[in-house]
């Protein structure tokens, strides 16, 4: 479990702010993203073959971003996003020009076991994720096969993820069989340069 502010781990550190948004306009943003964002079922390489992702997603940046074989375009954010972009900036004490948005429609919409360690997002990534709607767990491991950890993410969270976790830790979001409604996901972050 993870407590509220730092929480230094072997070779990385979380910061977890549970009540970072209040219910209410934890929804409100829910909402509005799931009404106005241009969502899409992106299909990436995964183990040789194309797959179709387990979830809806979106792109907003300065850059192009890849990750898997795909390659999301350069997309400008709309200006009614920023008071939230802006937001986690500050208490994430990071400039991100980058968005990436996952929407999970159900329990078994899932994000698999991966890293944030793309090399344009430079040598130790700052990774703001933003939870809404549906609490979900959010589970780490570390790349030597020992420590685990994980911790429910109630709508409203703020996790950050800094140092050298994303080169030491893998994280995922797995599927359940629990009866879900919708989750929105907002993982803010820093691109350096775009893919080669």
């Amino acid at each position: 479990m993870l407590a509220y502010g730092v929480n230094p781990l072997r070779d990385g550190v979380l910061y977890w702010y549970p009540d970072f948004l209040p219910p209410e306009t934890a929804m409100a943003w829910q909402q509005q993203l799931t009404a106005q964002i241009p969502w899409r079922q992106e299909t990436i390489r995964l183990f040789g073959r194309w797959v179709e992702q387990p979830r809806l997603v979106a792109w907003f940046g300065a850059l192009a971003y890849r990750y898997s074989g795909l390659t999301l375009p350069a997309c400008a954010p709309p200006d009614w996003l920023m008071p939230l972009w802006r937001a986690c900036e500050q208490r994430a004490g990071q400039r991100f020009n980058g968005l990436l948005l996952n929407r999970y429609r159900h329990g078994q919409d899932s994000m698999g076991w991966h890293a944030d360690d793309e090399p344009e997002l430079g040598r130790e990534p700052v990774i703001a994720s933003l939870s809404l709607g549906q609490v979900r767990r959010f589970a780490l491991k570390h790349r030597d096969g020992g420590e685990r950890l994980s911790q429910e993410l109630p709508s409203g969270s703020l996790l950050v993820m800094a140092g050298a976790l994303q080169h030491h830790w893998l994280h995922a979001l797995p599927k359940t069989r629990r009866p879900c409604v919708e989750r929105i996901n907002l993982t803010f972050r820093y691109l350096y340069s775009s893919p080669v």
